[in-house]
C-alpha cells in the first residue's frame, strides 16, 4: 500500500482551520480521489512534541492511502491542483508532501 502524507509545519504566527480541513477539504479529497483508488483518508492533528512538552513540529498531517503507487500518482496528478487551490481556505502554511510505501 502507498500513503501520500501532506505535512503542515507548525509555523509561529500562522493559523490552521482544523474544522475546515476536516469538514470540507478532507471530503473534497475523498470525493475527487476515491474513483481513482483512494482507500482511506486520515487526519492527524498535532497536539504536543511528546513527554518533553512544547508544540509538535506539525500542526496537521493528512494521509491518503492507495493500493498502488500507480493509483496514487494518477490520483495526485489528476486532482492536486484543485486541492492545492483550496489550501488558502484553511491555512497560509506551505505543506510538505511525501509518498511512502506502507511496510507494516
Amino acid at each position: 500500500m502507498i500513503r501520500i502524507s501532506v505535512f503542515y509545519p507548525n509555523v509561529e504566527g500562522k493559523s490552521f482551520d482544523h474544522d475546515y480541513y476536516r469538514d470540507v477539504h478532507g471530503p473534497l479529497a475523498e470525493r475527487l480521489m476515491a474513483p481513482l483508488g483512494l482507500v482511506k483518508f486520515e487526519i492527524d492533528r498535532g497536539i504536543t512534541a511528546g513527554p518533553t512538552g512544547g508544540s509538535g513540529p506539525f500542526v496537521a498531517i493528512g494521509h491518503l492511502v492507495f493500493n498502488s503507487l500507480q493509483e496514487a500518482e494518477k490520483a495526485w496528478k489528476a486532482h492536486a491542483q484543485e486541492l492545492i487551490d483550496d489550501i488558502p481556505n484553511y491555512t497560509r502554511i506551505r505543506p510538505q508532501l511525501q509518498f511512502c510505501r506502507i511496510e507494516a
